[in-house]
């Protein structure tokens, strides 16, 4: 009998026709709003992943007609002066969604200056006041990560009620808000981490398991459940002995892949969709100008 291969959950289609959708929305909206949406995405520093992502992003932005304030600091910068630009973006009525690109560098604190974004312009979904709304299932705008997972299962028609969902790893970028969004689809939830006793088992009782630990291809295909619905949130360079470098999840794909039903790649799965969510957060703010 020949073995089974996971159908893929392709985050790039998907992030496409969001494009689509967006971009449609904006030219709809601009005539009576008079202006484009905005993004201001603040980088500090020049660690080259972030500036990766943040040409991605901007990419991103010119396609579906946002327009981009990108300001890039040098990593001196001072916790002050990161705090007034926000201050002052805040204020900016051309502005909708303000993210700033983590990691930071060392010196300064991350915490304390998203705390500053205005929690109606906060693209990324991070501020307190937006995870609070989260737990309290009450609108506002979602973390990124998260809700392009849920977008994802969606598209695919992936039944979640009663459903028991496996989310490995506990951030506050992506488990713990994917297991809150989890649990308002109906799923029976379970969050496990690096400390958690046997691992393996937990992961195997999951209908639906998600990886977003930081570690390449840490889940194997022992650890998974026949049929599983498996999502990888991971993205991880790698180097092999030839010196050659490439990404990987934080799934083995190959021998996973063999087991589940359903299986996100890495590149091409949850990344494109991460970026979608970050521009529907922007045109979610940029259309409560005509709905307020």
């Amino acid at each position: 009998m020949e073995k089974q291969t996971a159908k893929l959950l392709d985050g790039k289609a998907l992030a496409s026709k969001i494009h689509q959708e967006l971009s449609q929305t904006i030219t709809e909206l601009q005539p009576q709003i008079g202006r484009p949406p905005g993004l201001a995405v603040l980088m500090v520093g020049d660690n080259p992943a972030s500036a990766a992502y943040v040409r991605g992003k901007e990419k991103a932005c010119l396609k579906v007609g946002i327009a981009s304030f990108g300001k890039h600091f040098p990593t001196e910068t001072s916790q002050a002066e990161i705090v007034e630009v926000i201050e002052q973006l805040n204020q900016d009525d051309r502005v909708d969604g303000i993210l700033v690109q983590l990691p930071l560098p060392k010196h300064l604190d991350s915490v304390a200056i998203l705390h500053h974004i205005k929690p109606e312009k906060d693209a990324d979904g991070l501020h307190p006041v937006n995870l609070g709304k989260l737990v309290r299932q009450e609108k506002g705008l979602r973390s990124c990560t998260p809700a392009g997972v849920m977008r994802l299962l969606q598209e695919y028609d992936i039944s979640l009620p009663g459903k028991r969902a496996v989310v490995v790893g506990r951030s506050i970028l992506v488990g713990k808000p994917l297991a809150l969004m989890l649990l308002e689809a109906d799923a029976t939830v379970t969050i496990a981490h690096s400390r958690s006793q046997n691992l393996p088992a937990i992961a195997k009782n999951a209908d639906i398991l998600i990886a977003a630990v930081g570690r390449p291809e840490f889940i194997t295909a022992e650890m998974v459940k026949p049929g599983a619905v498996v999502v990888d949130v991971g993205i991880n360079r790698i180097t092999d002995i030839n010196g050659k470098s490439r990404l990987v999840g934080d799934i083995d794909f190959a021998s996973v892949r063999r087991v589940a039903d359903f299986l996100t790649p890495v590149p091409g799965g949850v990344g494109p969709m991460t970026v979608a969510m970050l521009l529907q957060n922007t045109v979610i703010s940029y259309v409560q100008k005509v709905t307020n």
